[in-house]
């Protein structure tokens, strides 16, 4: 048995840049960051001579190519196991909430995978495998962000060239300045799940205006790296408020009313600035706070509306295996 744990993420600055109908003609840029909320995957060898999958759903099949789950059929094509095997996966975080979880997912059913023949994978390939499964086989519009920080983890800079080379550097931030980061943000549950590839697709239908969006959102990534590099938190702050008023313009799925309706009122209780964290259109918002007093009139007012506070701390380490018994077959 294999037990994968790979971390969720969220972006601090620059998400979008990452897709490939932009970074393709600009080059993208991205801040993001692994938090302690997880995918697991587990793999055990099935006694049967056929493969169950568990998730939302369970499947029973005979073969690989009658497994519904897009991204578990094509991960055991591409590392190319044809035992039958049986397949868990569970997870902190519901899905569907800008988490980046399809990412991680797929990270980690790689790492489980590759794990079980007992074949080395490095991150970076790692990282790349699960991008090309994603984006390339299953013509998903989605960027390489999410299966990046799953892989290396912590907080890195991501850089990607106009062919799709990524450049992974550790963002340059103080021990003391990721404790206050950490202290200062404000996580709210919406409640609201989506579409992430819906919200993606409309964003590259409108491909003019959101090229010139997301160049100014690449401009603030760049900000975000000098402002957290320097420790100046507060900066962040009003970075990602700037960040959220150019994002709202790649496409009219981004927000709603409710959404908007919860963003003034955190600004109103105290925020200097906040986003969706991904694609938008509902899950989870983030929030700064530059003093705890606002943090705690933020969080009284959305408990007031019936919303929560969900606390995330940053994650150190990428995808890992952390349960490796397989001395009971070959």
């Amino acid at each position: 048995m294999i037990i994968s744990k790979t971390p969720l993420r969220i972006s601090l600055g620059g998400g979008g840049t990452d897709l490939p109908f932009f970074y393709q003609k600009h080059g993208g840029f991205v801040i993001s960051a692994a938090i302690q909320k997880y995918v697991y995957i587990i793999i055990s060898h099935r006694f049967e001579k056929d493969f169950r999958i568990s998730y939302s759903e369970t499947e029973i099949c005979d073969s690989v190519s009658k497994i519904k789950h897009p991204i578990v059929r094509e991960a055991l094509r591409v590392a190319k196991l044809k035992d039958p095997v049986e397949i868990i996966s569970v997870s902190n975080v519901p899905a569907r909430t800008g988490l980046g979880s399809s990412g991680s997912f797929t990270v980690g059913l790689l790492n489980a995978l590759y794990s079980y023949q007992k074949k080395d994978i490095v991150r970076k390939d790692l990282a790349e495998t699960a991008c090309h499964i994603e984006i390339d086989l299953l013509k998903e519009p989605v960027g390489k962000q999410d299966q990046y920080i799953a892989a290396f983890g912590g907080m890195c800079c991501l850089t990607m060239d106009k062919n799709g080379n990524v450049t992974v550097k550790p963002l340059k931030i103080s021990g003391e300045t990721k404790d206050d980061l950490e202290n200062r943000l404000v996580f709210i549950y919406t409640g609201l799940t989506r579409s992430v590839s819906e919200i993606l697709r409309d964003v590259q239908k409108n491909k003019n205006p959101s090229d010139e969006y997301l160049m100014k959102i690449k401009e603030i990534g760049y900000k975000v790296k000098k402002s957290l590099e320097s420790g100046n938190l507060d900066d962040f702050g009003r970075l990602m408020h700037q960040h959220w008023e150019e994002k709202k313009q790649t496409s009219g799925k981004i927000t709603n009313n409710k959404i908007d309706r919860y963003y003034n009122m955190a600004l109103e209780a105290g925020a200097l600035g906040g986003k969706v964290i991904g694609a938008g259109g509902g899950g989870f918002l983030m929030f700064y706070c530059n003093s705890d007093s606002s943090k705690k009139n933020i969080i009284k007012k959305f408990r007031a509306a019936g919303l929560d506070e969900v606390k995330f701390r940053f994650e150190s380490d990428g995808s890992k295996i952390i349960s490796n018994m397989t001395g009971g077959f070959s």
